[in-house]
C-alpha cells in the first residue's frame, strides 16, 4: 500500500490527519488573508493620502466636512524644499516625493550628531505646502515636523503666516502616545494654544517653549506643557524648535520673510 492510501486508511483522528487538516487551513487562511491585504493596499494608500490632505487642511484652518478633500486641497501648492539652502528644488516630483522614506535613505538624508527631537537621520528635502490669498500672495506655510515624545515619533504639521513667524496652528497625524496623557496633543483644548505664538524674537533669537512655565522672552513664545504628561511635552518641545532652528526651516523662513519665496 503506498504512502497516500495509507494516511487515508488513518482513522479521522489520528495525530497525521489532525496535523494535516491543521496545516491545511492555516496555509488557506495565511493565503486568503495575504490576498486580500494586497488588494487593499491601494485603498490604505488613498485613505492615508487622504488623511494627511485633511490634516494639512485643518492646520491651515480651511478644512470643511461638507467640501470634497481633493477639491479643497487643490488650492494649495506642494513644493520639494532642501532644508540646506531653504530653496526649493525640482530633482523631486512633490505630488509624489515620501519625506519619510527618503529619512530612510542614506542618498537623501543624513544621520545626526545633535538630534534633540531624537529622530536618528533627517532628510536634506522636505515636501512643504503653500497657501495663496485671492490675490495670489503667501497666506499661509504648512511644515511637516515630526520628533519622538514618550513611547513614540509624533509626525504632523505646523502652520505659519506669511511673515514667517506667527504660528496659525499644530497638530500632529500620527503618534502612540498614552491615551489620556501624551496623547492630549490631539485634543482641541491644548491645540488651540498655538494659534498666535510666535517663534522667534525681534532679533531673530528662536524662544518658542513648550512647558510648565513661560521662558523669560514673554507669553507669546510659550505653550504650557500637558498635563501629567512630561516627557511627551519635552518631545513636543525638542522637535518644533529642531525643526525651526538652523538645522530645519530657519534657512526657508528667512527666505520667506525676504520675499525670495
Amino acid at each position: 500500500m503506498g504512502p497516500i492510501r495509507r494516511f487515508l486508511a488513518l482513522p479521522p483522528d489520528s495525530v497525521p490527519k489532525t496535523v494535516f487538516v491543521a496545516v491545511t487551513l492555516c496555509l488557506l487562511a495565511s493565503m486568503v488573508v495575504s490576498a486580500v491585504a494586497v488588494s487593499l493596499r491601494p485603498v490604505q494608500e488613498i485613505n492615508k493620502l487622504k488623511d494627511k490632505q485633511i490634516n494639512i487642511l485643518q492646520v491651515a484652518g480651511v478644512y470643511d466636512p461638507e467640501v470634497d478633500v481633493l477639491e479643497a486641497f487643490a488650492a494649495f501648492e506642494p513644493h520639494v524644499l532642501e532644508l540646506a539652502t531653504g530653496e526649493f528644488t525640482d530633482k523631486f516630483d512633490a505630488a509624489t516625493f515620501d519625506d519619510r522614506a527618503a529619512a530612510d535613505n542614506p542618498e537623501t538624508s543624513v544621520a545626526l550628531e545633535d538630534d534633540p527631537a531624537g529622530i536618528g537621520r533627517q532628510s536634506r528635502f522636505v515636501t512643504v505646502y503653500l497657501l495663496r490669498d485671492d490675490a495670489g500672495a503667501i497666506d499661509r506655510v504648512i511644515l511637516p515636523i515630526h520628533g519622538y515624545g514618550l513611547w513614540s515619533t509624533l509626525y504632523g504639521f505646523i502652520a505659519l503666516e506669511a511673515n514667517g513667524n506667527d504660528i496659525f496652528g499644530l497638530q500632529f497625524y500620527s503618534h502612540a502616545e498614552t491615551p489620556g496623557l501624551g496623547a492630549e496633543v490631539d485634543n482641541p483644548r491644548w491645540k488651540a494654544l498655538w494659534p498666535g505664538k510666535r517663534l522667534a524674537d525681534e532679533d531673530g533669537n528662536l524662544q518658542i517653549t513648550v512647558a510648565r512655565a513661560a521662558p523669560p522672552a514673554g507669553a507669546d513664545f510659550h505653550v504650557d506643557a500637558l498635563a501629567g504628561a512630561t516627557l511627551t511635552s519635552v518631545g513636543v518641545n525638542n522637535l518644533v524648535r529642531f525643526w525651526m532652528s538652523e538645522a530645519g526651516y530657519a534657512p526657508f523662513l528667512e527666505n520667506l520673510k525676504a520675499g525670495e519665496i
